[in-house]
């Protein structure tokens, strides 16, 4: 204590509080001392303690709320960038596929196809025109399409967008399920039959009506344990185990492009000596691109299934 009665006091002070009084205009005559003078010998009378245990106590509990806007701030960040690699690596699974089935023709080298899950199946055969498949079972998100046509913009966005809802969380367990390809779009001679589709979104024609049906094809992992959705036009069906004839096409899809490439497949299996048409057998489209594909390397696919024949 001095003649004035004040207190000298040194205080060690470390980097981040030389900082903080730096920034609030205080410049310590050392880096790391600085000597703090109060002409107050008495308590504070509202708090209880001196001015400079005071003036301690805010800038720690300033120094304390930097640190943890900092610390946020590194955590969100931190965040962002992984949130932004899983949609960087997500997106390109779709702008830059790398899967590509073994061509045939120069359009079918061009071809190309999102790097996710699609059906598994087994080539039995191939020729210039089409692949004899063997599909394994499966399970599907079925819903039944508005309007006459299964290529019909509207109709089909609404379709869409009933089983992308159910797939990515409007379901019981509220789960998101991952997308998978193709897009199927099927005829069926009635509501009874046995449905006949691969991968992706499946739409279906009923004969004498003009009704079709929409599928997306399950995550294989599920299996039977799929959540169940919550939107009734929304049901869940197993496809059996079944072998195909795939024609494979680019461009964009319609109904006329689709009747003529089964019409060429028909005609096409006519010749086959080993396998014949399944007696019934309806087309299925499958589509296996988003739509922002260029259209020279999207791939869809006609398929029938069909049959050994019994010699």
């Amino acid at each position: 204590m001095n003649l004035y009665g004040s207190i000298a006091t040194t205080t060690t002070v470390t980097p981040t509080d030389s900082r903080l009084l730096r920034n609030f205009g205080h410049k310590p005559s050392r880096p790391s001392l600085i000597v703090y003078k109060s002409m107050a010998t008495r308590r504070s009378s509202t708090t209880g303690a001196s001015p400079l245990l005071r003036i301690n106590s805010n800038f720690s509990a300033l120094e304390a709320r930097v640190s943890l806007v900092f610390a946020l701030a590194t955590q969100t960040f931190s965040l962002s960038q992984r949130l932004l690699m899983e949609l960087a690596s997500e997106t390109a699974k779709y702008v830059f596929p790398s899967r590509r089935f073994e061509s045939r023709t120069l359009e079918e080298a061009l071809m190309s196809v999102p790097d996710i899950e699609t059906l598994n199946f087994k080539v039995l055969s191939r020729n210039d025109q089409y692949e004899i498949r063997e599909v394994e079972s499966y399970f599907i998100a079925e819903t039944t399409m508005p309007g006459k046509s299964g290529f019909d913009l509207n109709g089909a966005s609404k379709s869409f967008n009933v089983l992308a809802e159910y797939l990515f969380g409007k379901n019981t367990k509220e789960e998101k399920m991952e997308m998978t390809t193709p897009v199927f779009t099927s005829k069926s001679q009635s509501e009874g039959e046995k449905m006949d589709m691969t991968t992706p979104v499946i739409t279906k024609k009923v004969a004498g009506q003009d009704e079709w049906k929409m599928s997306f094809v399950m995550p294989s992992k599920y299996g039977s344990n799929l959540p169940l959705p919550k939107d009734p036009s929304v049901r869940i069906k197993e496809v059996p185990k079944k072998i195909v004839a795939v024609i494979a096409f680019s461009g964009f899809v319609s109904d006329e492009e689709v009747e003529r490439r089964e019409s060429t497949l028909r005609e096409a299996l006519k010749k086959d000596t080993e396998y014949r048409v399944k007696n019934g057998a309806s087309a299925e489209v499958a589509q296996y691109n988003p739509p922002f594909t260029l259209p020279f390397t999207r791939r869809n696919e006609v398929a029938l299934e069909v049959e050994r024949i019994q010699e």
